[in-house]
């Protein structure tokens, strides 16, 4: 079991299962409270949207760093976070774009990797959005 800022986790993986890259097919927390962080854009804190043309990897860096922020002022860390869910505009774009996607994670998640679900959707909130990310975090 790890811990993260004052909760006890574990990642779940069933028998025989191979261990997946970048993400927990399951975690298993302790702690008394969930703080569930609505869904984050890649929009810089005070802009009034995306920025037009900005990439896939950028918009994943500044939405997760968005959200560690919401987290952060819920009182927790990048340690509480145990789900993540992730809505993309262009599941190809996402697949080829891995590199840069990993980099942003690398930058801001490090080796932290909670639970996750990726989402294809045909539009989001912001047209020149092209991913929103929300999260649960449980806190001690």
């Amino acid at each position: 079991m790890s811990e993260g800022a004052g909760i006890g986790y574990e990642t779940v993986l069933p028998a025989g299962w191979s261990r997946p890259r970048g993400f927990a097919q399951a975690v298993k927390a302790t702690g008394s409270t969930v703080l569930r962080v609505s869904g984050q854009l890649g929009r810089a804190p005070g802009a009034a949207g995306v920025e037009a043309g900005s990439s896939l990897g950028t918009q994943w860096r500044v939405a997760l760093e968005n959200l560690i922020a919401v987290v952060r002022a819920g009182g927790g860390d990048i340690g509480n976070i145990v789900l993540l869910r992730a809505y993309v505009t262009d599941m190809a774009e996402f697949n080829a774009g891995g590199a840069e996607v990993g980099a942003a994670w690398a930058a801001t998640l490090g080796r932290h990797f909670p639970a996750m679900t990726l989402v294809g959707v045909t539009g989001l909130v912001d047209p020149n959005a092209r991913v929103e990310i929300e999260a649960e975090a449980v806190l001690a």
